[in-house]
């Protein structure tokens, strides 16, 4: 599993082929897929650069540890032989030689909320209200869909217990205040639109540390029950385990720790974006790549041809995925809901995870229409070629056309000596008109008839931005 790689290589399965679902094996997911191209997918391991090495390897050879795994590996290429001293299904701190003094470090399995024990479960008495629990908006609020979410709340509190187990026998052996313990997901809830994609949902797993009071200012850790938002990624954890191993973290390492004596470093400050992938698992194809900076979340779908939903025969035994394509096809689902069988997929998603943390209103979308309607309400020239724009500008032939001289509207006045009013007007659209008297001070905006007084002659100009302005028209007040 690409997050699997990532945890024990400490690099992006992305940079050395491991993004796509289980390589090195054919899984019995692609067995009822009929697709040449899917069946053509061949077996191959994924190869991390040659400075690369597995993480364990650092802390056996560097740090003197005991180090075991449980058995799962699933990390897209064979587990190295220098990976671990015990790697079986039950393995833990428990099988280190009596006469050892060695720390110890051991990777331990929960499977009881995997997706696949909300239908395996399905038997069982439920222990959650399905009254009681929340339905995203992504779907449609049914018993069935109740269920199945109470039911994986069931599996966590299983998980609960049996993690709950694992601190006990480390109380038993007198290790549990000398042990840091980290609990994480290796992806989201097997919920559909959760697991395999790139939304919060999928993405942002639980995770808490337990450091033993003993170590907490040594280590750099909080005070117990306080949370932080800093962004972690996967591949913050091998680095971070050998800082906390005091084994110096080797620069190919992308990745920042966030424990122990290296953290903050200068080439790894906290961490401004988690970047985040999707390729192909199993049988269902996309290739989406999203980055975050804790609230606004940016996707790029490379394969916008595909829709969000694909075939997948494993998570199609869940009840709740057969309500949802039940609901699909008779018409039932809402916009929102429906969003997830779309023949295509957008380009681009923006969301405001703060605000929205489902997501499931693209900001992007929403900001692309209000642009669209704003370049249309606007009459934007921008897309049009400069010589061409000349043309539109100054029809037919691309010359500047020059504002017609406006003129006098006299009104004689009966009375000897008196001042004439006198209106100047512009036949010609869009004008302005400037004058002045006696060719003396700046041209004033002509807003009503003008006072010209006997000997004063008046001057006006009509002005149109963009055009050539026209001639001076004068008028002159007889002085007799």
């Amino acid at each position: 599993a690409p997050n699997r790689s990532a945890l024990v290589t400490g690099l992006y399965p992305t940079s050395y082929g491991a993004q796509h679902m289980r390589t090195s094996q054919r899984t019995a997911a692609l067995d009822a897929v009929e697709d040449p191209e899917l069946l053509a997918i061949p077996t191959y391991e994924a190869v991390p650069p040659p400075e690369a090495r597995f993480a364990t390897e650092y802390l056996r050879a560097s740090g003197g540890y005991f180090a075991t795994n449980d058995g799962k590996t699933d990390y897209q290429f064979e587990t190295p032989a220098t990976a671990y001293d015990r790697n079986h299904g039950g393995a833990d701190w428990r099988e280190q030689p009596e006469d050892s003094d060695a720390p110890f470090f051991s990777v331990i399995n929960i499977h009881d909320s995997h997706e696949s024990n909300v239908w395996k479960n399905a038997d069982k008495p439920l222990q959650t209200d399905p009254a009681d629990v929340r339905v995203p908006p992504y779907y449609p609020d049914t018993p069935t869909v109740r269920e199945d979410i109470a039911r994986n709340y069931d599996n966590i509190a299983r998980m609960d217990t049996a993690v709950g187990n694992v601190m006990d026998r480390l109380r038993d052996d007198g290790l549990l205040d000398e042990t840091i313990v980290f609990f994480f997901g290796d992806h989201g809830s097997g919920l559909p639109r959760m697991k395999r994609t790139v939304y919060d949902s999928g993405i942002q797993v639980p995770l808490i540390v337990r450091v033993p009071d003993a170590y907490r200012d040594e280590m750099g850790a909080g005070a117990p029950g306080t949370a932080t938002d800093r962004l972690v990624s996967f591949i913050d954890f091998a680095p971070t385990l050998l800082s906390l191993a005091g084994v110096d973290v080797p620069d190919y390492m992308p990745g920042r720790p966030f424990l122990g004596a290296q953290q903050g470093r200068e080439r790894a400050p906290e961490r401004s974006y988690a970047f985040a992938a999707r390729d192909r698992m199993d049988p269902a194809r996309h290739t989406r790549r999203a980055v975050t900076d804790g609230r606004f979340k940016y996707i790029r779908n490379y394969r916008p041809d595909t829709t969000y939903y694909q075939f997948l025969p494993y998570r199609n035994r869940m009840a709740l995925m057969q309500e949802l394509l039940r609901y699909e096809e008779e018409g039932r689902l809402d916009s929102t809901q429906a969003f997830y069988f779309r023949d295509t997929m957008p380009k681009q998603e923006l969301y405001d995870t703060r605000n929205d943390p489902h997501e499931v209103n693209n900001e992007l979308r929403e900001l692309r229409r209000a642009e669209q309607r704003w370049r249309a309400r606007t009459d934007d020239m921008g897309l049009i070629p400069e010589p061409v724009l000349k043309n539109v500008l100054w029809p037919p032939r691309g010359e500047q056309p020059t504002v017609a001289a406006p003129t006098f509207d006299v009104r004689e006045t009966e009375e000897e000596g008196a001042a004439t009013t006198v209106r100047i007007e512009s036949a010609a659209r869009g004008t302005s008109i400037g004058y002045r008297m006696n060719a003396s001070g700046p041209w004033q905006v002509y807003t009503g008839p003008v006072r010209v007084a006997p000997g004063d002659t008046l001057r006006a100009q009509a002005v149109r931005m963009g055009h050539e302005d026209s001639a001076t028209a004068r008028w002159t007040e007889d002085a007799e």
